[in-house]
């Protein structure tokens, strides 16, 4: 018996290169994307495309006034403050501009913002900082500049007698804050509600910003080199592209899971070899869905820019590459393990003499 054994074991380890190939043959069959699996292909394709070109196409970049006008909760507003040091009414909140927009007699109080401007010297703009300091300015009818230091701000007159936001003189950086947190904790509903309508206006400027020409700066950059975030946003790494990209990945990352969820739907398990090989399908989809989406991107791109067309770049799906990126990598690093294992166990459970139920954990 024990000689039977031995001649057995040494037969499987003088045809091991043979049995290995013919595991391996086992497992292409198992993974082979099948008539199901290539409708779910076709489907990934399908959406991905249709992503990239309706849904996650870099939005065309408007004027101050037209973005103003099409954010929802964005009023009519004129400068008409009372110039109460700290302290401006509720009505005067929701009717004057954003303090941090002025500029006007700024004498240098919201210079080195190159191109940008008071979109990176003025930190309400900051996409993040500017939910503090934004709604504490905005509370507090003042200014707080990419060096902290803060200004009251007031109604002027231009050359032409029209009213218009203007810095006149320096503010409390430290009591635009603890003013703010007074009428926050210590000033009632009146004071909530003037800290609330503060930070609805912030977030709806904010967003009005975000698609004009100029956009808005990355956060916290302002404060430690406002010159820096300017010539980032020139080179196109400003907060409208930032948030487009993102949305890209986002759409991107719910469609492949949209899919691996389908699919895993259909899993047998009385005719499929585990679970676990299953995946390796439901990987290949994924990772040849997306491959096919961002080269079909890429060469209309291609194909447009060789024609002239300036904004075939609006269609460039950024987000989309990087989760493609991603996804070719980390799904074969996937496929690699899997196949490892399968070879691994096939071949042992040959040396035992017994059928090898493959892990499926």
């Amino acid at each position: 018996m024990i000689a039977d054994e031995s001649a057995r074991v040494a037969e499987v380890a003088a045809n091991a290169e043979q049995i290995l190939d013919e595991i391996d043959e086992k497992f292409e069959k198992y993974t082979g994307l099948n008539k199901l699996d290539v409708s779910f292909l076709f489907l990934a394709v399908a959406l991905q495309v249709v992503r990239q070109y309706t849904l996650t196409k870099f939005p065309k970049r408007l004027d101050d006034q037209t973005a103003a006008n099409n954010t929802i909760g964005h009023g009519e507003e004129h400068s008409n403050r009372k110039h109460r040091y700290y302290n401006p009414s509720l009505e005067e909140i929701c009717s004057n501009p954003v303090p941090f927009d002025a500029n006007f007699l700024a004498n240098g109080a919201l210079e080195g913002g190159g191109y940008m401007g008071h979109r990176v010297t003025a930190i309400g703009h900051d996409p993040i900082l500017g939910l503090i300091f934004g709604t504490a300015n905005i509370v507090t009818s003042t200014l707080t500049n990419k060096n902290l230091q803060s200004y009251h701000i007031y109604t002027g007159y231009d050359k032409l007698g029209r009213s218009k936001d203007c810095l006149k003189n320096k503010a409390n950086t430290g009591l635009v804050l603890s003013k703010t947190k007074d009428k926050l904790l210590h000033e009632g509903l009146e004071g909530k509600e003037k800290v609330g309508a503060s930070l609805l206006k912030e977030i709806i400027h904010l967003r009005s910003d975000i698609y004009t020409k100029n956009s808005l700066p990355l956060p916290i950059v302002t404060v430690i080199d406002a010159g820096l975030a300017a010539e980032l946003a020139q080179r196109g790494l400003d907060m409208a592209n930032i948030v487009t990209v993102g949305k890209q990945m986002t759409f991107s990352v719910f469609i492949n899971t949209m899919i691996s969820m389908l699919h895993g739907l259909f899993y047998n398990e009385s005719v499929e070899y585990s679970r676990r090989v299953y995946e390796v399908r439901t990987r290949k989809i994924l990772s040849y869905s997306n491959f096919i989406a961002s080269a079909s991107n890429l060469i209309y791109m291609g194909a447009n820019v060789s024609l002239g067309n300036e904004s075939a770049w609006k269609s460039l799906d950024i987000g989309g590459l990087a989760v493609t990126l991603y996804r070719i990598a980390t799904d074969a690093k996937f496929i690699r393990q899997v196949k490892r294992e399968f070879i691994e166990q096939e071949f042992f459970a040959q040396i035992r003499g017994s059928e090898y139920d493959f892990d499926i954990s």
